[in-house]
């Protein structure tokens, strides 16, 4: 059978059947599975995709995970009860108390699962600071863990179908978050980035001439996890959609899928675990519940993800919640046919700052993505949208650092960006401000405050570089404020932006166990909810690097092991 045929293995017959826990979703879903198959219940994982992987296989692959055993073995001082007050002061009652509670009962837990079900090697993010590490419990030496690359060609006959990431290079140069901060930099802290970029490369060249394909960040993350599927032999098929959850008033039995053009009855004697990602391309979603400002299509997420699995639980009476709320991630906006261009440290770094469409700054450039997209939406919710939002810099920014993750420094901008509209070039600011159609008078005043501020090293508007989180991305080499340097010498450019996002965060809620709530509060039996599908168990908050996918391995933990302490029905 081909590799590419609809199973996985391939030639898996795809019939009706019944098993201990059906998991619909193969990115965080699949820590469900190895938990469920490792605690000793037969496990069938459904993907509507012909990739598995998911959105983490898009994303940058870290995982905050407070006070675990990768932070210890680091010689990191985290304790539980530090993370718990931190989580206690940034969530602020806008999630359940006992959400929290249980991630933190149960991170220790899941990277133990994690290191005997998988190849994974984790380590600590040493620096990357929590979002908000200024907030009692917050820590400025961070909580984000990543896995060291790996090499996906264990995978086998099977690497093809793991999902590909963002940005897809010829020659895969696996970099880790941690590498990413010094190779940005290679051009202003040369003794760092070279060594780094040069290490990776010899990596990824090296590796292909030894048979080895190695990936770091959400590609080595889901490659683990499938390898470890696949040693577990838990069958997964793929192409498959949900159609509809199955059981009575009280209890979800099972699901039925559309499988390449036919309904597949599957009974689930311990339950359904939903992983199947949020509502990120279900415009129709989207504008009903955010804004109907939002551009269509440009989350980051999955292009498959468009709520299949929040709309199933509803028909049940399930409860949803934080529907407004997403990982927002401001980018690069796209040119005609592509994605959104992925901007992570390119806020942060000095010599740039952002305006909106009257020339004026709005925000904390530095700020965490999802704190910046909020300000966005609380400015268009209080009467001040933003209609439009350009990254302005000089020269010397663009000598001296990567932009979108594809322009190295003294790279030109490229042609195609100018003729579609997004970039503008001119040698003084009234003449840039013309170009993106801004008021030119109150775009050189703010051009002149903010040089003032610059060259004082203080931001009195917004505060940036007062947070170690806005200094994590910042340039050591420049003082006072590793955030802020004054444009003086031209040329200037401006990068159209435009509000993207890692995916929704709002859906179902959820309770300490994982298990789906109606709207009165009681539990579905035999329904879980995990990841996108389910309302984020931070609230209205992204504590820190990898907290997403971090709660959703952690919760998928939980559901695994509340299934295999509930009773199968007779």
């Amino acid at each position: 059978m081909s590799p590419d045929s609809a199973t996985i293995p391939a030639g898996l017959p795809v019939t009706d059947t019944s098993v201990d826990l059906l998991v619909i979703g193969s990115g965080t879903g699949m820590a469900a599975a190895l938990a469920a198959h490792e605690g000793g219940l037969s496990v069938l994982m459904v993907e509507k995709s012909r990739y598995v992987g998911g959105s983490t296989a898009r994303s940058g692959g870290a995982l905050w995970l407070p006070a675990c055993p990768v932070l210890r073995e680091a010689g990191a001082d985290d304790t539980a009860e530090r993370a718990g007050a931190y989580l206690d002061a940034v969530v602020a009652g806008s999630a359940p108390g006992q959400r929290s509670a249980a991630f933190l009962a149960h991170v220790s837990d899941t990277v133990g699962m994690l290191r005997r079900t998988t190849p994974l090697r984790l380590f600590w993010a040493r620096d990357y600071s929590d979002y908000h590490p200024e907030e009692p419990g917050g820590s400025a030496a961070g909580r984000t863990c990543e896995c060291h690359p790996l090499n996906t060609s264990i995978l086998g006959e099977y690497r093809t179908r793991l999902r590909p990431s963002i940005l897809e290079a010829a020659v895969s140069i696996p970099t880790t978050g941690a590498d990413y901060r010094w190779m940005n930099l290679v051009a202003r802290v040369p003794r760092r980035g070279v060594p780094t970029f040069a290490k990776r490369v010899a990596q990824g060249l090296g590796g292909r001439l030894l048979g080895r394909r190695y990936a770091a960040g959400g590609q080595g993350l889901t490659a683990g996890m499938f390898a470890g599927v696949l040693r577990a032999g838990i069958p997964v098929w793929t192409d498959t959609t949900l159609l509809r959850l199955t059981g009575d008033p009280d209890r979800v039995t099972g699901a039925v899928v559309a499988h390449r053009g036919r309904e597949v009855t599957i009974a689930a004697r311990r339950g359904v675990v939903l992983a199947t990602g949020g509502f990120d391309h279900s415009m129709e979603m989207r504008w009903k519940f955010q804004t109907e400002s939002l551009g269509a299509n440009l989350s980051l997420g999955a292009e498959t993800n468009t709520g299949e699995g929040i709309r199933a639980a509803q028909e049940l009476g399930a409860g949803i919640d934080l529907m407004d709320q997403a990982w927002w991630f401001p980018a690069v906006a796209p040119l005609p046919g592509k994605p959104p261009g992925v901007m992570l440290a390119e806020r942060s770094l000095p010599g740039c700052l952002i305006v909106d469409q009257n020339g004026r700054r709005f925000a904390n450039e530095s700020s965490d993505y999802m704190s910046f997209g909020q300000r966005l939406l609380g400015l268009e919710r209080s009467g001040s949208p933003v209609e439009a939002m350009w990254i302005v810099f000089d020269q010397q920014y663009r000598n001296s650092y990567v932009f979108s993750a594809e322009l190295f420094p003294r790279m030109r901008i490229p042609r195609s960006w100018y003729d579609a509209g997004i970039a503008a070039r001119a040698d003084d600011f009234a003449e840039l401000a013309a170009r993106i159609g801004v008021p030119p008078a109150e775009f050189v005043a703010t051009m002149t405050r903010f040089n003032e501020n610059a060259s004082a090293g203080q931001d009195s508007d917004f505060g940036r570089g007062r947070s170690a989180y806005d200094r994590y991305y910042g340039d050591p080499t420049v003082a006072p404020n590793p955030n802020l340097r004054p444009l003086r010498r031209g040329p200037f450019y401006a990068v159209k932006m435009v509000l993207s996002d890692l995916g929704t965060c709002g859906g179902l809620t959820a309770d300490e166990r994982a298990r789906v709530l109606r709207e009165d509060g009681t539990a579905i039996r035999g329904l879980y909810a995990i990841g996108n599908a389910a309302a984020n168990a931070f609230g209205t908050t992204y504590p820190g690097a990898g907290a997403t996918i971090a709660q959703g391995l952690v919760y998928g933990y939980i559901a695994a092991r509340d299934a295999l302490a509930t009773e199968s029905p007779a």
